[in-house]
């Protein structure tokens, strides 16, 4: 008998291009919240060796690092629960790689997490 799940490991096409769609619209629509709220938005998607940045905005002189998350749902928890303490660390470390290479020495820096679970969005400011 064949077991459906045996290759588990492997993601599902469909799914995975499921959850990237809902990635970009998630990104899309914390972009446009940003931006409603007067921030001007300096990088979507950048990426180095390290990972990617959603996006990166300026509030007057403060930069700051958005973290965006989407889930259909909140079967697995909620969204914001996808940025831990590893994930925090990865963030820092190409917000000081990002800054770097665009040549930006700011004085005030921000983490902030879009976590967006439905249609349900939350803009945590500073959530690390």
């Amino acid at each position: 008998m064949t077991n459906s799940r045996s290759n588990s490991n492997q993601p599902r096409p469909a799914t995975n291009q499921a959850n990237r769609s809902r990635g970009r619209w998630g990104e899309d629509l914390a972009a446009t919240l940003y931006r409603r709220q007067g921030y001007e938005i300096l990088d979507r998607n950048w990426r180095s060796k390290t990972g990617e940045l959603d996006l990166v905005l300026r509030q007057q002189e403060t930069i700051v690092f958005s973290e965006v998350k989407a889930r259909r749902n909140d079967d697995f928890g909620p969204a914001s629960a996808a940025v831990g303490i590893a994930k925090q660390r990865r963030i820092r470390q190409l917000a000081v790689e990002w800054l770097r290479a665009n040549g930006i020495g700011a004085d005030s820096i921000r983490f902030d997490v879009v976590a967006i679970t439905g249609v349900e969005v939350e803009l945590i400011e500073d959530a690390f």
